[in-house]
């Protein structure tokens, strides 16, 4: 295998580009329109927490950040891997006109994901009152909220799934994180408008209304597209096989959302909400960075698993470094705007959030360089790789809370940022060689990695 950077490959970024344009209409296209979607998404989300910092203070916005994050983590992991499931299964099933199968997928997702969030939810209150922070304190509230919320932000999380299955990327994207977001704006504005407190319980309140809303939406939007295919058959189910794959991929799906949220988790428990605010409102604004990444993967991750099946490995090796390599030049334009802008955009929130300019930086850098190793994570989790993913990232949680527990009482909030930006960057590295071991692919763009692959 030669190196990616030969003359045969043409690594050049007008040769990058001018295979963009071949794929527009299929697997970049959905990668445009998802990165457009999410663009759009993080500019409603940027708002909203420009508004939520401003009315409420660093101190109830510190609360209400680390709420969210556990409705993140949670949320995500609570489809018992469902979500990616659908997008392994789905196309195969209707690849071979096997519609009784897909009904039966669908349906058990959704009662899966609504099982377990109610479950996870109900643990969580639990464990909140044993330990006294229920009934009484600043998270007392939010926190029966944000059990509400629970079941609800997971549903949704399944239907984007069942839709990305379906290479329907405006439809997987929009509704989650374009419509939740604006009404999560436009209901805390009205609140407080009429009256309400600019309190956290108050923020998770509206994130209530706006998730119940966005998921009516898109499920209607989806059953309709779906109904025509489906309504002759009889569901059958094939749960061993189905929980087989997907619960080593919820195990994934839990371990990276812990890992990307680690370090507000950690900080929350070592440091006041005021030092936390001032912290997530750095990963608010970097966040724009790895939706480069994400959107790739949300339009490619069912194709690598698609041109596997068909059995031609050079087109699988061709298309994932293709999309490697257009995702790592878009995501440094994309950092480089980031740090570029960072002043501006931390000072929309208060005179006082322009101290997390250093933590802003220090976290794109690690997305930028995590992107250097290419979409090794999609290839495991789409081509029987899923248990060695979740376990790198396992690894990489325990090193990053570990990291974060003796670096936050050195450096403070700058501590975590360090943490994470070394986390990411082994944690590519770490899925590009497993890849690497387990298809003989070669997903990276530095140059060692044809030395690597030759």
């Amino acid at each position: 295998m030669g190196s990616v950077w030969d003359g045969t490959e043409g690594w050049t970024l007008g040769a990058a580009f001018s295979r963009l344009r071949t794929f527009r209409a299929g697997a970049a296209g959905a990668a445009l329109d998802v990165f457009a979607i999410r663009i759009a998404a993080a500019i409603f989300a940027y708002g909203a927490q420009v508004m939520m910092a401003r009315l409420m203070g660093r101190s109830e916005y510190g609360v209400f950040a680390s709420i969210w994050v556990w409705i993140a983590i949670l949320g995500h992991s609570s489809t018992l891997g469902f979500a990616q499931g659908a997008c392994r299964f789905l196309p195969a099933d209707q690849a071979r006109g096997d519609a009784a199968h897909m009904r039966g997928f669908l349906l058990a997702g959704a009662w899966v994901t609504i099982a377990a969030a109610s479950i996870v939810a109900g643990i969580g209150l639990a464990i909140a009152w044993m330990q006294g922070i229920l009934l009484d304190g600043p998270y007392a509230g939010p926190l029966l909220l944000a059990a509400l919320v629970l079941p609800l932000f997971t549903m949704q999380d399944y239907l984007e799934g069942v839709a990305r299955s379906q290479n329907w990327a405006v439809l997987a994207i929009a509704p989650p994180y374009l419509l939740r977001q604006g009404l999560i704006m436009v209901t805390m504005a009205g609140a407080v408008t009429f009256g309400a407190p600019a309190q956290a319980w108050v923020a998770i309140a509206c994130t209530l209304v706006a998730t119940g809303l966005a998921l009516a939406i898109q499920a209607r939007l989806l059953i309709l597209r779906l109904r025509d295919d489906l309504l002759p058959a009889k569901p059958r189910y094939r749960w061993r096989i189905w929980l087989r794959a997907c619960l080593p991929i919820a195990a994934a799906d839990l371990a990276y959302s812990a890992f990307s949220m680690i370090d507000v988790v950690i900080l929350g428990m070592l440091m006041p909400p005021a030092a936390v605010g001032l912290y997530f409102v750095a990963t608010r604004i970097q966040q724009f960075v790895p939706f480069v990444h994400y959107a790739a993967s949300a339009a490619t991750a069912q194709r690598f698993a698609a041109i596997h099946a068909s059995g031609d490995a050079d087109e699988l090796t061709r298309f994932v470094r293709m999309q490697a390599r257009l995702t790592f030049a878009a995501t440094v334009i994309v950092g480089l705007f980031i740090v570029t802008a960072g002043p501006f955009l931390l000072a929309m929130f208060g005179p006082e959030f322009r101290a997390s300019y250093p933590l802003l930086a220090v976290l794109v850098a690690g997305n930028v360089g995590a992107s250097l190793f290419g979409p090794g994570e999609d290839l495991l989790t789409m081509i029987d790789g899923e248990r060695l993913c979740a376990g790198i990232t396992l690894a990489m949680l325990a090193l990053a809370a570990l990291l974060c527990l003796i670096l936050v009482p050195v450096l403070g909030i700058m501590g975590a940022a360090i943490t994470m930006a070394m986390a990411n960057v082994l944690r590519g590295l770490g899925m590009a060689l497993a890849a690497f071991r387990v298809h003989g692919i070669v997903t990276a763009v530095l140059p060692f990695a044809g030395r690597l692959g030759s």
